[in-house]
């Protein structure tokens, strides 16, 4: 169960005939789950085993994507893919092979978990702030006072998509000073600033808490390296709850090791699952939530509603939510 809404059900891009993929039957897979079954028959579908019939593909795990691209080289009448996640960073590939096909349409969870997710950052960002890595282990009474208020504060978000929106409504009540970073300039609405990503280092030397909430492409791979952290405050700290691969994980060793930033609070990591021994496990500014913002239990629901408004979008209305652009890769 969970209280959840999905903060991107109502922006639905309505397709042309030509854009449009054929009704029919749809296959759950790589194993049929019963929520999401009936998320598809309450939306008038028709949930069925995968045959020559098939024509639409909800696809329930990011691990191996070769059974997804074998699934459609069989069934080449396939005209839609639902992607369980927001991020598609795990079918890179996958798309890219597509990238100059009209089908199948390809749509993901894209802003579904905002909530649950911008909860998650929220909560690393007040720990961080306010010691509590350091507390949490203590085992004697403190003699010296340590911790931030967040009121005021000045917070830089790298992503404009729907976390980053939600992540700012949840920030609203400390009064802080938000910059979006983000591929344009274009302002996201409620961002005190908005700036293009080859400014970043610009606007780091004055962030307080920086949030990473964008997508995983070629050209947010290890956006934050040893430059990045020498130009952040001794004092700030940075949180990940988008992907691992944003960051040059040695570089974030070495940041907090030198005192070039205060804390580090990751959901996700590169790799991952993070080795065990690894320097960041023990690092003592540093929080590690094992890629938990989004659980299953948060999730399901919200992915069962977004299938159900695909699977009426496919039947009825063309109004599809989370497309991927699949030559941007997100």
């Amino acid at each position: 169960m969970t209280n959840h809404i999905d903060p991107a059900a109502g922006n639905a891009d309505i397709l042309g005939d030509e854009r449009r993929p054929t009704a029919g039957p749809i296959a759950v897979l790589p194993r049929p789950a019963q929520q999401f079954v009936d998320a598809i028959e309450a939306a008038g579908g028709t949930a069925a085993e995968l045959s020559d019939d098939t024509r639409g593909v909800v696809w329930l795990t990011a691990s191996h994507p070769e059974e997804l691209q074998a699934v459609l080289d069989s069934h080449p009448k396939i005209e839609w893919v639902q992607l369980p996640w927001a991020g598609v960073d795990a079918f890179s590939g996958l798309l890219a092979t597509y990238a100059d096909k009209p089908f199948p349409l390809w749509t993901s969870a894209k802003g579904a978990y905002s909530e649950p997710v911008a909860e998650h950052a929220l909560t690393l960002t007040l720990a961080l702030l306010r010691g509590l890595p350091q507390k949490a282990h203590a085992t004697t009474w403190a003699t010296k006072e340590i911790g931030l208020s967040l009121f005021g504060m000045n917070v830089v978000i790298v992503g404009a998509g729907g976390i980053a929106v939600e992540i700012m409504r949840l920030l609203a009540p400390f009064r802080v000073n938000i910059t979006i970073v983000r591929r344009s300039t274009t302002p996201l609405e409620g961002a005190d600033r908005t700036v293009a990503a080859a400014d970043l280092l610009k606007v780091l030397p004055e962030a307080d808490v920086v949030i990473l909430a964008a997508a995983s492409t070629g050209d947010t791979a290890k956006m934050f390296g040893a430059r990045e952290f020498a130009a952040m405050k001794s004092s700030s700290v940075l949180v990940n709850i988008a992907r691992g691969a944003l960051v040059d994980t040695d570089a974030l060793v070495a940041a907090l090791a030198a005192g070039e930033i205060d804390g580090a609070g990751l959901d996700v990591t590169a790799p991952e699952p993070l080795p065990d021994g690894h320097p960041l496990w023990t690092e003592p500014r540093c929080i590690i939530t094992s890629h938990s913002a989004d659980t299953k239990a948060m999730t399901g629901p919200l992915l069962a509603g977004r299938i159900r408004s695909n699977v009426e979008a496919l039947l009825e209305t063309g109004r599809f939510v989370g497309i991927v652009d699949v030559a941007a890769g997100y």
